[in-house]
């Protein structure tokens, strides 16, 4: 491919980006504003955020928990947000896999770490990962609340969760853009509603 065979495959798909994410401001803004205030009510009542996912959403995980620690800006200060992403102690993970199975690796945390008041965000792209699927149920049966990320289908775990925003594309790529647009518009909402 030369540059200009280059250039425009990148315009190409940075349009279809564009045009999910248009399709999620149709289609999910009730939902996120739903998990958002779920979420603040959880915050503002003394809990805390768990979140998890795997591979591109273990990261998203990550990110989204930096975004409440620490904060969205420099420019606004504010008291931490308590979040934690469960995809990061390396420690805890691969002896969680080893003892008890890589389907109950998210689940024990929960376990450890969930309390009623909390909330579980919970973010898989087939909706169908079974450790996800697994400390959902795990968070259900501790009284958490739920939030879901998940494809147009929304598998088996949209239907498990108090709200599940279902980004509307059938392509990886373009609905993992749009939930790191929807992680980082959760923490902005949330940030606005514990902090205005």
């Amino acid at each position: 491919m030369d540059r200009d065979d280059l250039r425009a495959s990148a315009s190409e798909y940075l349009e279809r980006t564009a045009a999910t994410l248009r399709d999620v401001r149709e289609a999910c803004l009730d939902d996120i504003a739903a998990a958002a205030s779920i979420l603040a009510g959880d915050l503002r009542g003394g809990g805390k955020v768990l979140i998890c996912g795997n591979g591109g959403s273990a990261a998203d995980a990550q990110h989204l928990a930096t975004e409440l620690v620490a904060s969205l800006t420099r420019d606004r200060v504010r008291p931490s947000i308590p979040a934690l992403a469960l995809t990061t102690d390396t420690s805890v993970l691969t002896a969680l896999a080893n003892d008890h199975g890589v389907e109950r690796m998210f689940a024990r945390q929960v376990e450890s770490l969930g309390a009623v008041g909390d909330a579980l965000i919970a973010i898989s792209t087939s909706g169908a990962s079974a450790n996800v699927l697994v400390a959902v149920e795990e968070a259900r049966g501790r009284g958490l609340d739920v939030v879901a990320l998940t494809g147009r289908s929304g598998g088996k775990l949209a239907p498990m969760a108090d709200v599940a925003i279902r980004v509307p594309s059938d392509v990886t790529a373009h609905f993992q853009e749009a939930h790191l647009a929807v992680e980082q518009l959760l923490a902005m909402l949330i940030e606005r509603e514990l902090y205005p």
